[in-house]
C-alpha cells in the first residue's frame, strides 16, 4: 500500500533528537514561553526573512490574532470586508467571522487554484478593508497582482501561509510577502509539529506587539493586562519539535518538488488534469493535487491497486451550514473544483517504487 501519508514515518528521522531533547525539556522545568518558543520565533522569523515571529496556539488563532490586533490598533472595525478565495479550506473564513468581520468569497482560477486577481476588483466596495490570500496547496498566489490592488486601494493584505512553509517569489519567502502572515504547523503541514500550532509573521511592531500580548491573556507584566486577551500560546513542547524540524524543511521541500517532477515529467494521460505550476520556487508541494470529472471512479481505481487519496476539500465553503448566508452563491468554478479535485500521495517519506507506482497507475487510469 503507498499510503496517503504516514506521520509515524515522516517524524522516525528526527526520534533520536526529540528524544534527548525532550528529556533536557523535562528536567528544564520551564514549560510555557520559555526559550524553545523564544528561540523559534527568532528562527522562524530568520527563515522566512520578516523582522518577527509570534508563536501561537494553532494557525486559525494566528490569523484570528492577526484580524483583532488590526481591530485594536484601529485599522480595522467590525462589520468590515474581507476578501478570500472561495476554495479555500474553512478555517480561513472562520477567522474572518468569528473576528466579526464579513468575509467576501472570490472564485479561484480553474488551473492554478489560487484566488482569480481579476475577480477581485468586482468585489471591493466601500467597506472592503483587507485581503486574505491563501497559498493553497503550497503553491503563491499571484503575489505581485495582490500587493498592486491592496496598494492602490489602501487595503491591508493578509497571507494565510498555513500550506506554503518556504516557497519564494522574488528572493523572498512566503511570511514575508504582505503586512501580516499566519502559518499553520498541524502535523501534516510541510513544517508539521507534533500536535496544534501557528504562528504570525511580520514587519509591523505595532502589530507584532499586540499579537504578542493578545495571545496570553492580553498581558503587559505578569499583573498588568492591556487588552481582553486569550490563552494562544504556543506550547514550548511543540517549539521544541519545530526547532528540530525546521532545520530540514528547505531539503525536505526540495525533494517534495522533486517527486513533483517526477509526476509532471512522466504522469501521460489525458483523462487527469495535472496542477499548474509555472515556477517551482514559488511552490512547495504541500499537495498534489490533480482534476478529474471522474473522481470517484478514479480514487477507487487507484485504492483497489494500493494507492491511498485524499480530497482536499469535499464540500466548499458555501455549501456547509455553518455559512448558510453564502447558499445561495454562484460559484461556478468552486463548485466544479470541489467535485473533481483529488491529492496524490507526494511527501518526502515516499520511496523511488512507490513514486513510481503513482506514475504508472496513473498514467494508466482509463
Amino acid at each position: 500500500m503507498v499510503e496517503f501519508l504516514n506521520l509515524q514515518k515522516i517524524n522516525s528521522k528526527f526520534e533520536g533528537i526529540f528524544k534527548n531533547e525532550f528529556e533536557m525539556f523535562l528536567n528544564n522545568g520551564k514549560y510555557i514561553l520559555s526559550d524553545h518558543v523564544l528561540n523559534f520565533e527568532k528562527e522562524f522569523a530568520h527563515f522566512c526573512g520578516s523582522k518577527y515571529c509570534i508563536g501561537t496556539s494553532n494557525g486559525l488563532d494566528a490569523l484570528q490574532l492577526i484580524f483583532e490586533a488590526y481591530k485594536l490598533l484601529g485599522k480595522l472595525s467590525v462589520g468590515d470586508e474581507v476578501i478570500v478565495p472561495a476554495n479555500t479550506y474553512i478555517a480561513s473564513v472562520l477567522a474572518i467571522a468569528n473576528t466579526g468581520l464579513i468575509p467576501v468569497l472570490v472564485e479561484p482560477e480553474i488551473n492554478s487554484y489560487n484566488i482569480d486577481v481579476k475577480k477581485i476588483t468586482e468585489k471591493l466596495t466601500l467597506k472592503t478593508k483587507a485581503i486574505m490570500g491563501v497559498h493553497l496547496y503550497g503553491q503563491l498566489y499571484n503575489v505581485s497582482a495582490l500587493k498592486n490592488i491592496c496598494e492602490t486601494n489602501n487595503l491591508i493584505l493578509i497571507e494565510d501561509a498555513a500550506q506554503a512553509h518556504g516557497a519564494i517569489f522574488n528572493g523572498e519567502k512566503s511570511g514575508n510577502l504582505s503586512d501580516a502572515a499566519a502559518f499553520s504547523f498541524y502535523p501534516t503541514k510541510n513544517l508539521g509539529a507534533l500536535g496544534d500550532a501557528g504562528a504570525v509573521t511580520t514587519n509591523n511592531e505595532s502589530l507584532a506587539t499586540v499579537i504578542s500580548k493578545l495571545r496570553n491573556y492580553g498581558r503587559k507584566t505578569s499583573f498588568e493586562n492591556d487588552f481582553k486577551g486569550y490563552n494562544c500560546r504556543l506550547d514550548e513542547l511543540q517549539a521544541m519539535f519545530l526547532r528540530v524540524k525546521l532545520k530540514y524543511l528547505d531539503e525536505e521541500n526540495e525533494k517534495r518538488k522533486s517527486i513533483a517532477k517526477i509526476y509532471y515529467e512522466n504522469i501521460k494521460t489525458n483523462k487527469i488534469l495535472l496542477p499548474e505550476c509555472k515556477d517551482f520556487n514559488q511552490h512547495v508541494f504541500h499537495l498534489f493535487v490533480v482534476r478529474s470529472d471522474r473522481r470517484e471512479e478514479f480514487r477507487r481505481y487507484l485504492l483497489e491497486n494500493s494507492i491511498e487519496t485524499q480530497i482536499h476539500y469535499v464540500t466548499p465553503i458555501h455549501h456547509q451550514k455553518a455559512f448558510k448566508e453564502f447558499s445561495s452563491l454562484n460559484l461556478p468554478i468552486t463548485t466544479v473544483l470541489h467535485q473533481e479535485v483529488l491529492s496524490l500521495p507526494l511527501n518526502p517519506s515516499l520511496e523511488e517504487r512507490e513514486i513510481s507506482l503513482v506514475v504508472d497507475l496513473v498514467s494508466k487510469f482509463r
